[in-house]
């Protein structure tokens, strides 16, 4: 299937749609980690002020992605590398695992599903990732191949879906094809295609899904 670019923004206009939709971003990162904090506690973290019903540890994986998104705003026109890569996973995972911002050198499970990714080796992550983005693809298609390549591959200790998807949104606002986010009512659903993409690596049905329900943009 072609997924042909939904939204076709200018710079000005990606860059004011990510600003305008970065809390729902971070929030987004939060549910896909299963993290029990709400919407408007995410808010208010990320207002800077103190919420006291919330972990600590929820606390700082909120703060890590607020900074991923400002270094990713920061970065629009800078080009997608497997050092760009690295360089967010270690905003999005610090603190949270053995490593971040490096290739994991150990092996590790993913639940719900009997799929092992294998560890990463550097040139092969490279080779792939390149593949990917020198490929015919519209953007779009790059970016939900992005996602499911990264979520699947596994290649940090931590923040690996995290990590997929804010790379997935770098090549979508440089390129004013608009921002990937999974909302509250899509997210059971995504859940449950993602586990079958894990134990097949088949990702047309998960791709067309976030295709038809998670692309957000401005209309005019």
């Amino acid at each position: 299937m072609l997924f042909e670019d939904q939204y076709h923004l200018t710079p000005e206009q990606s860059v004011f749609l990510a600003k305008k939709k970065w809390d729902e971003n971070v929030y987004c990162g939060m549910r896909m980690e299963n993290r029990a904090v709400t919407f408007p506690q995410t808010k208010t973290i990320l207002g800077g002020v103190n919420v006291p019903d919330v972990r600590l540890d929820d606390i700082q994986a909120i703060l890590n992605m607020r900074d991923a998104w400002r270094f990713l705003l920061d970065t629009v026109e800078a080009p997608v590398t497997l050092d760009y890569m690295c360089r967010l996973n270690a905003y999005i995972a610090r603190n949270e695992a053995l490593e971040w911002g490096k290739l994991r050198t150990g092996t590790v499970a993913i639940s719900g599903t009997d799929y092992e990714p294998p560890i990463p080796e550097e040139k092969t992550v490279e080779k792939e990732l390149n593949a990917i983005l020198a490929s015919d693809d519209t953007v779009t298609g790059k970016a939900l191949s992005l996602f499911c390549w990264g979520a699947r591959g596994q290649f940090f200790w931590d923040g690996n879906k995290r990590t997929s998807r804010t790379l997935a949104n770098k090549l979508l606002v440089s390129s004013g094809a608009g921002i990937l986010t999974i909302t509250d009512k899509h997210m059971e659903r995504f859940n449950t295609l993602l586990l079958a993409f894990y134990d097949t690596g088949a990702d047309e049905e998960l791709k067309t899904f976030l295709y038809e329900n998670a692309i957000q943009g401005i209309q005019f």
